[in-house]
C-alpha cells in the first residue's frame, strides 16, 4: 500500500508532507466532454454570450480555487493563474482546464476540478432541454514542473 502517496506503510490515509521539497512552477491541464443532443448543442452555441458557456467558465475557475476544500488530502495552494476554455462542437462541449502554481506539489487536482465542475455547470444548465446527456473522458492531459 505504501505506492499509494496519500496512504502510509500501515494503510492509513495522510496527507503527504510536501515540506523539505523545493518550489517549482507547475502546470497542468485537463479536459472534459459533455456529450449531448446535436440540437442541444445548437441551442448553447445561440445563446447570447455570457450566459451558460460564461456561467461554467467561471464555476470552473472558482473551483479550481476550492479544491482542498473538496479534495480531503489536498494541500492549499496558492494558484497564480486558471483558465477554463469551453468549445461547443456538434454534439458535445469540449472543456479545458488549466492550473497554475508555484509551490511544492503538482496542481493537476485543481486542473480536473475545474474541468470537472465545468462540465457539471453545462449538464446544469442544459438538462431541462436533454436528459441523455453524458460526462466523460475527464483526464489530465498535462502536467509540468520546473524549479524556479
Amino acid at each position: 500500500m505504501s505506492d499509494l502517496s496519500h496512504v502510509d506503510d500501515s494503510g492509513s490515509v495522510r496527507m503527504v508532507d510536501v515540506g523539505a521539497k523545493p518550489l517549482s512552477r507547475r502546470r497542468a491541464v485537463a479536459c472534459a466532454v459533455v456529450t449531448m443532443a446535436p440540437a442541444t448543442a445548437e441551442r448553447l452555441r445561440e445563446l447570447p454570450k455570457g450566459d451558460a458557456l460564461a456561467t461554467a467558465q467561471l464555476a470552473g475557475i472558482m473551483a479550481a480555487k476550492r479544491t482542498s476544500e473538496l479534495i480531503p488530502l489536498c494541500h492549499p495552494l496558492p494558484l497564480s493563474a486558471v483558465d477554463v476554455s469551453l468549445a461547443v462542437g456538434a454534439a458535445e462541449v469540449e472543456i479545458t482546464a488549466a492550473a497554475e502554481t508555484i509551490a511544492q506539489t503538482g496542481v493537476e487536482m485543481e486542473a480536473l476540478v475545474a474541468a470537472s465542475v465545468a462540465a457539471l455547470t453545462v449538464y446544469d444548465m442544459a438538462k431541462a432541454v436533454d436528459k441523455e446527456m453524458v460526462i466523460s473522458r475527464v483526464r489530465l492531459v498535462e502536467k509540468t514542473k520546473e524549479l524556479v
